[in-house]
């Protein structure tokens, strides 16, 4: 029976609600079996212990109607719980066009903040019809389904918003596209890493602090990258090749950026880097992490000792969206597919070129023209604005460790 079939069809909803068990979705339905009902909709919800499950059935014959309703409330009572059955006509209301999934994380998320969300959904005229707990550690995810307004509006009326709450919120379209992201690239220094891998070289040649100038200077805005890379890379000239594998046993991940790597990995998703760093720690990283593409600007190496240049194509802004696309061209993956997740300006380029552009603990500028932002310093909370679970997450640590 389809939909236009069950619009104007006498239904009744089936309501339980009580301490959980097992046993109880399959003993209700095994009830109703006896009247000969169609069911039009079924769905179930257990917070803290507590089950609340809610079967739509069409109507009995109206001679078993009354026998219909004692015997579920005479089985409900034997399993120590309540029941309620309520008349009607049809099935749900149809949902209004345009659907998305909002994200929101918290640490925590407030009563008050999570009111303020859903009120803000309702201004723009939208409808919340599912409300679904992602996850409860590190933060607190909730993924709102939303109904009745379009997915640009409701993500620029939410992360407004959002920043004022102190609160992450991620808003994009449902459907099964948002499973099929099947990509995600990373920048490194400050994102997978928690370090800048250029200073960690500085800081083996003594010079940390004109590095540091000419960083400066880059974010003022008096040298672009590519001038910049190249004034601090002279800085390193005459270090010792062997400072490369110092370096890399000095590099420490972000929080979370295993758990990031393994779950996607898991998931069948393939994971790429691009960094303005150096692929003498990118190339590091892929091979402990299982990575799938890599690419970063190359120290130029010479009778074992590092020349202050570096060589072919130099990874900047615009190269960080060319190697997304190059990526997701290998891997067969739309670009509106792809995620991507970065936490400077010079990453801009490519988390707007992405499906998904995720800031994660970035600059204001780099928050607000991106997709989403996350201000948690754990990487790991990112699998959240895909629609992936804890239990999901969970399961891939079981698999990793049998």
């Amino acid at each position: 029976m389809n939909a236009s079939q069950t619009s104007d069809v006498p239904t009744l909803l089936v309501k339980i609600f009580g301490k959980d068990r097992p046993g109880i979705t399959a003993g209700l339905l095994d009830t109703l079996a006896a009247y000969s009902v169609d069911v039009v909709d079924i769905e179930q919800v257990v917070t803290r212990g507590r089950i609340v499950l809610c079967v739509l059935v069409t109507q009995p014959a109206q001679s078993l109607e009354g026998s219909l309703r004692a015997t579920v409330h005479n089985w409900a009572e034997s399993m120590k719980m309540q029941a309620e059955i309520i008349s009607g006509t049809g099935d749900n209301r149809p949902r209004g066009l345009g659907r998305s999934l909002v994200t929101v994380l918290g640490h925590p998320l407030t009563a008050e903040t999570a009111a303020a969300i859903a009120a803000r959904i309702t201004k723009t005229g939208a409808n919340i019809d599912r409300v679904f707990r992602l996850a409860k550690y590190p933060v607190t995810a909730v993924e709102f389904a939303v109904s009745g307004v379009e997915t640009e509006p409701l993500r620029t009326a939410l992360v407004t918003d959002a920043s004022k709450l102190g609160v992450d919120v991620a808003v994009v379209a449902a459907g099964l596209h948002r499973r099929a992201q099947r990509l995600v690239v990373m920048d490194v220094d400050s994102t997978l890493i928690q370090d800048e891998v250029i200073e960690l070289f500085a800081a083996h040649a003594g010079c940390e602090d004109k590095v540091a100038e000419v960083t400066e200077a880059a974010m003022r805005g008096e040298l672009d990258f590519e001038e910049s890379l190249h004034a601090r890379v002279q800085l390193l000239a005459g270090l010792d090749a062997s400072v490369v594998d110092k370096v890399r046993s000095e590099v420490r991940l972000t929080p979370g950026a295993r758990t990031l790597v393994r779950t996607l990995k898991r998931l069948g998703y393939q994971v790429g880097v691009v960094s303005g760093g150096f692929t003498q720690v990118t190339d590091d990283l892929k091979e402990r992490l299982a990575l799938d593409f890599a690419h970063a600007n190359t120290l130029e190496i010479v009778d074992g000792k590092l020349t202050g240049r570096v060589t072919g194509e130099i990874v900047d802004r615009p190269g960080k969206a060319r190697l997304l696309r190059r990526f997701a061209a290998e891997a067969g993956v739309p670009l509106s597919q792809t995620v991507a997740i970065g936490d400077g300006a010079n990453d801009l380029d490519m988390l707007n070129s992405a499906g998904l552009g995720v800031a994660f603990n970035a600059k204001p500028v780099v928050r607000q023209a991106a997709h989403t932002a996350v201000n948690f310093p754990f990487l790991d909370t990112v699998l959240y604005l895909l629609g992936i679970t804890r239990e999901e997450v969970e399961a891939a640590d079981i698999l990793d460790r049998d």
